[in-house]
């Protein structure tokens, strides 16, 4: 293994992926983001710095699959290697399936799932350099509720999601033993500046969550730190639901 630990966040901007950033950085990762939000990516760069960290920052359309390549080749001139990869950039559609013209339907699955096949394949040589390494995509638990008419993303998201699901149980065996594969499935997470679920529904939703909460970008951030470093692994193939345990949407 290089003295160097690298993890790469797609999304890492701001949110879930921000949140991830911290995580790994915290357990000694060196971090590349990747986000079209060059201004909060900027300003992630510069809490990882300030922890200590070295971070390489690249503004991208993750659906782009040759700006993926580029990125790698780019990591690879510059630190030679990748340990992680968490495929957290996504984007949520609210449309109804006869509401939503074919160019969204692919648009949402092109940057929610179609992301992951892009920085796997681009990333996975890099991590063969080192003898293996670690991959967690963010699904969400539309993957196992469908979403509902109240629900902030509909089916197009949710088939996006769940996909994830199944690249993912595919990958863990095609990738392993030495590149573990899996996936997170959120529920209600309220981010640094909310979204329109958890500003109009967040109380309500709070009282039908066991924990009697909706949830923050460090719940999730905890839980991909644990898959990405913790040593010995023995889990690979897997999702994990982060939910407080939510009976109903």
């Amino acid at each position: 293994m290089a003295d160097r630990k690298v993890a790469v966040v797609t999304g890492g901007a701001r949110g879930i992926g921000r949140g991830c950033a911290h995580a790994l950085a915290e357990r000694g990762f060196d971090l590349v983001l990747v986000d079209l939000l060059a201004p909060e990516m900027a300003n992630t760069k510069a809490e990882l710095e300030a922890m200590g960290r070295e971070c390489l920052t690249f503004e991208a359309d993750v659906a782009d699959h040759a700006r993926a390549k580029e990125i790698a080749a780019s990591v690879e001139a510059e630190w030679g290697h990748c340990d992680v990869l968490v495929n957290n950039a996504g984007k949520s559609n609210p449309r109804t399936i006869m509401e939503c013209p074919e160019e969204e339907f692919d648009r949402t699955i092109a940057i929610n799932l179609k992301s992951c096949f892009n920085y796997i394949q681009a990333f996975v040589p890099l991590m063969r350099k080192v003898g293996g390494g670690r991959i967690v995509s963010m699904s969400s638990l539309n993957a196992h509720t469908g979403g509902v008419t109240s629900a902030v993303s509909k089916f197009a998201y949710a088939s996006a999601k769940a996909g994830i699901l199944g690249m993912t149980r595919a990958l863990a065996k095609e990738l392993g033993p030495d590149i573990a594969v899996n996936a997170v499935c959120p529920g209600v997470i309220e981010t640094e500046i909310g979204n329109t679920l958890t500003r109009s529904r967040g109380a309500e939703l709070a009282k039908k969550i066991a924990l009697g909460r909706v949830g923050k970008p460090q719940d999730v951030a905890r839980v991909v730190a644990f898959l990405a470093a913790e040593q010995p692994n023995f889990i690979t193939g897997q999702h994990i639901v982060i939910d407080g345990f939510q009976w109903e949407i």
